[in-house]
């Protein structure tokens, strides 16, 4: 871990100020769904306010001609009365809409548009296939933490957009008309489900993105990312059946389709984690992305919760893209709680400082990793101070398990809510949580580190600073020394480490002390 740019980073955050709240709209005019977030802008940083999802299937609605029938018209226009409803008051430049394969494909478009406008008065842009890949690598890229050169997916309802980009930028972005809802209607005619059927949809996907291939490879990524409804079913169906680190790879996928081929009809497909309403997608959109793996020869994804709608969001201002979407993230939640700047660059200072020093990882790939979420449940540790002192911890946890966390990946956001829940009083080893990608004995490690990290600063200014602090570790002894005299100066820390052995003392671990 790097020590000087961490400590940087909560410096950072220490030193943040205020800025005024907007409040902002971003709508996606799906082929398969329309989709609604409403959002603040806190500090830099987003904050969602709600969701609104409707199921339209304008795609459906689409003929061979490029005529978009009255009947999903209507769809989509009633779905845009719902919308405005909830947008009343919002000023036309803080409400960004977006028309995206089925709008921009159907010749009489203007049509759909004039009797939006009936129902909804904010402007409607139907954008290219480019312009959409863009703005879903933002959404992407924006949200999940993952820095450096990423391959981004989505596979919509009418389209499939490819991606390669580095950090915010896109380097490369296609796409390509094969899409769940017209693959539905075009490869699996009254819902069937054969052998058949799944293998023409999926030698149609092959062939529209073949020639993309060679010049993707050449570019190369180091982490490939998926967004959307059907990768999002597919991580889903993997967690619930397979492996609950949702991961997607082409042995899993290749599972998921056998066990998709036994059923023969839409109607009867049973897996666990699949909602029935997305049977119909489902099917066909696992064929598009079995074609993406073997054309970019994918190892293994990982769903984004990040995707168009996101990328209309974020769009809104350039000011959102900072390096580290993490401490925008920290520094908007500093902002929300009001919290104790000074005292936060305490403790994260000190954990910082006794995590250099311990060596055992037992999952030693993830161990930068760790300790950067370390260093931001030190920083955050007291957000629930705002709801009320006493059982600060747990107020703590809830805050972090339930809000939304851009630059946190559900298993980071897990840990952190973990450590922040046991960082005060004792506990059970059974009341830490499992984890896919990190060991117990990893996570008990980064409990302990916390704490510690918590009681040397405990009486925040009248406890005296030291950066003479060794720590010594071997199994479940742990060694603390400190500078001469230091704990004979601080009567408090010397009883609250003794409190703090008791309660490991429970457990089977050990802290000794040098006095």
């Amino acid at each position: 871990m790097n020590n000087i740019n961490l400590i940087t980073q909560a410096t950072a955050l220490s030193k943040g100020q205020r800025h005024q709240v907007k409040e902002i709209a971003a709508i996606d005019l799906g082929s398969n769904s329309f989709h609604m977030i409403v959002a603040r802008i806190v500090n830099g940083s987003i904050q969602i306010l709600s969701r609104l999802k409707q199921k339209v299937q304008l795609a459906k609605g689409l003929d061979q001609n490029g005529i978009l029938d009255q009947e999903a018209i209507t769809r989509g226009v009633n779905c845009l009365a719902l919308f405005a409803e909830r947008l009343q008051g919002f000023p036309a430049e803080n409400v960004n809409v977006v028309g995206t394969y089925t709008l921009r494909s159907a010749v009489n478009n203007a049509e759909f548009l004039r009797q939006a406008k009936q129902v909804f008065p904010y402007p409607i842009d139907i954008i290219s296939g480019q312009d959409e890949a863009k703005m879903i690598y933002a959404g992407v890229s924006h949200t999940q933490p993952e820095s450096g050169r990423k391959l981004v997916i989505d596979i919509g309802g009418g389209s499939t957009e490819m991606i390669i980009g580095e950090d915010f930028d896109p380097m490369v972005a296609e796409s390509r008309n094969m899409g769940c809802v017209s693959f539905a209607k075009q490869f699996f005619p009254n819902g069937e489900i054969n052998v058949e059927n799944f293998e023409h949809a999926r030698q149609a996907a092959l062939s529209r993105i073949q020639d993309l291939a060679q010049p993707y490879q050449q570019l190369g990524w180091q982490y490939v990312l998926g967004s959307s409804g059907t990768i999002k079913t597919v991580h889903q169906v993997i967690t619930a059946t397979l492996d609950p680190d949702g991961i997607i790879t082409a042995g899993r996928l290749d599972f998921l389709i056998e066990r998709t081929l036994k059923a023969t009809h839409f109607d009867n497909l049973k897996l666990a984690g699949l909602n029935e309403e997305r049977a119909d997608v489902f099917v066909p959109g696992l064929a598009i992305l079995s074609a993406v793996f073997d054309t970019y020869q994918i190892e293994q994804m990982r769903y984004s919760d990040g995707a168009l709608r996101e990328g209309v969001m974020y769009s809104l201002d350039k000011n959102f893209q900072v390096k580290n979407i993490r401490q925008r993230t920290a520094e908007s939640l500093a902002e929300q709680f009001n919290l104790d700047r000074i005292q936060a660059e305490r403790v994260s200072k000190t954990a910082v400082q006794l995590a250099q020093q311990f060596h055992d990882w037992q999952a030693s790939e993830f161990a930068d990793e760790m300790q950067e979420i370390l260093l931001w449940a030190a920083l955050l540790h007291e957000v629930g101070i705002v709801i009320n002192h006493k059982n600060m911890q747990k107020h703590s946890a809830y805050i972090l398990t339930h809000m939304e966390l851009p630059g946190f990946d559900k298993e980071q956001q897990r840990l952190l809510a973990t450590l922040v829940r046991l960082q005060i009083n004792g506990f059970h080893l059974d009341d830490v949580a499992q984890f896919s990608r990190y060991t117990p004995q990893d996570v008990l490690a980064l409990i302990r580190l916390l704490r510690l990290a918590i009681l040397l600063n405990r009486s925040r200014q009248a406890t005296e600073q030291t950066e003479k602090i060794f720590l010594k570790t071997h199994r479940t002894l742990w060694q603390l020394n400190f500078e001469p005299d230091y704990l004979a100066r601080n009567p408090l820390v010397q009883q609250d480490l003794k409190t703090e052995q008791r309660f490991l003392i429970e457990m089977g671990l050990e802290l000794g002390i040098e006095i």
